[in-house]
């Protein structure tokens, strides 16, 4: 996901007042620290493309960085995916870096170890800074803040372990204060009261505490948004809507309907149905022949059919039919055994309706037009 290009609004641009979100790729965020670490930038490019594939329109898509004065207290990084809708910007998806925080404050609490080991193919040789307590002197000098200096000590960073190993030898003693426990204050600690040296440490398994990225889908605020981007009126007449759904997310794939009531259409009707669900396409039927056929198109156009199979006289002439697509209303004609063929190839994604243009017979929708206008 390195190379896709995200909008996004940082925490500085906020800050500036900025609206405009920033378009870069997430390896560059990701290298130029807008973004915290890879994983954080893996995630995100996940829900853009998820958003896009369902038919989230990407110029009503931004990423917006959440500003310390809002970031959860556990999150090191945060970002929310906005929509835009009549509402304005909506959060529908929060993705946040929540780095080790609840293993780490479980493991403080507990005071249990809550990590995982993983073993090396190789072994780990390194030097290693170690204390290294003189324990007759170590705890009858210090008592009870014996232990809490030990760890104090051994949480520290090389650096800082390095300066107390310093102090030690030049003076013999060092100061350690600690905080936050049941025995703050400061302590002296002598030069004979342990031993701070590098030592050879041989590891045949890393040790690390996992991070976790979570992200949270409001599934009920991408589907309105969905229903949004998705919906239209046709140009020609503002009363007759259409969803757009891309054929993943149409309820039914497939209308298939009679042009007549005529009762020679319905084996046709079933055994239609039960081919297409046998190779995974959900399909309807909408046999009330009561209702023009230009009728019936147009309030499946209403719930997002994408494809439409339509049984005619020729049908019973020649075995054809005609195969309409949503937001072109163009048909074309084929056998039924290739059209629904097509069908399948259509809403698998392996072919386009241009294909479908460019292989079938195209067919003349004059007669669709006038019998929708004649009916509304």
């Amino acid at each position: 996901v390195a190379d896709i290009k995200l909008p996004l609004l940082t925490g500085s641009m906020q800050l500036a007042e900025e609206t405009v979100p920033a378009v870069m790729t997430i390896g560059d965020a990701v290298s130029q620290g807008v973004i915290d670490n890879k994983t954080l930038g893996y995630f995100m490019g996940r829900i853009y493309l998820f958003l896009t594939a369902i038919g989230i329109k990407t110029d009503l898509l931004r990423f917006r960085q959440h500003m310390r004065n809002e970031m959860a207290h556990y999150a090191c990084d945060c970002w929310d995916a906005e929509i835009y809708t009549s509402y304005g910007w909506i959060e529908c998806v929060g993705c946040a870096d929540r780095s080790a925080y609840d293993l780490r404050v479980h493991s403080a609490s507990t005071k249990k170890k809550l990590c995982v080991r993983e073993h090396l193919a190789e072994p780990l040789v390194y030097e290693k800074l170690v204390c290294e307590p003189n324990n007759k002197l170590f705890g009858p000098k210090l008592k009870r803040a014996a232990k809490p200096v030990q760890e104090y000590l051994e949480s520290l960073p090389v650096e800082e372990l390095a300066e107390v190993k310093a102090a030690l030898a030049k003076d013999g003693k060092a100061t350690v204060t600690l905080t936050g426990t049941a025995v703050d204050g400061d302590y002296e600690i002598t030069s004979d009261m342990l031993t701070i040296e590098y030592q050879t440490k041989i590891e045949n398994t890393r040790e690390y505490t996992p991070n976790v990225i979570e992200p949270s889908f409001g599934i009920g605020r991408i589907l309105y948004a969905l229903i949004e981007h998705s919906y239209s009126v046709r140009a020609e007449d503002e009363q007759r809507g259409v969803l757009s759904f891309n054929t993943q997310m149409s309820p039914f794939k497939c209308l298939i309907l009679p042009i007549s009531g005529n009762p020679s259409f319905k084996p046709f009707l079933q055994n239609t149905a039960r081919s297409l669900r046998n190779v995974g396409v959900p399909a309807r039927i909408d046999d009330a022949a009561s209702v023009s056929i230009g009728r019936r198109y147009s309030r499946n156009d209403e719930l997002g059919t994408p494809f439409a199979i339509t049984f005619d006289f020729m049908t019973l002439k020649d075995n054809t039919v005609t195969l309409r697509e949503r937001d072109s209303t163009k048909q074309v004609r084929g056998s039924l055994e290739d059209i629904v063929e097509l069908v399948k190839n259509l809403v698998s994604g392996s072919v386009t309706w241009d294909d479908a243009l460019a292989k079938f017979e195209l067919v003349d929708t004059t007669s669709e037009a006038d019998a929708e206008s004649a009916t509304e």
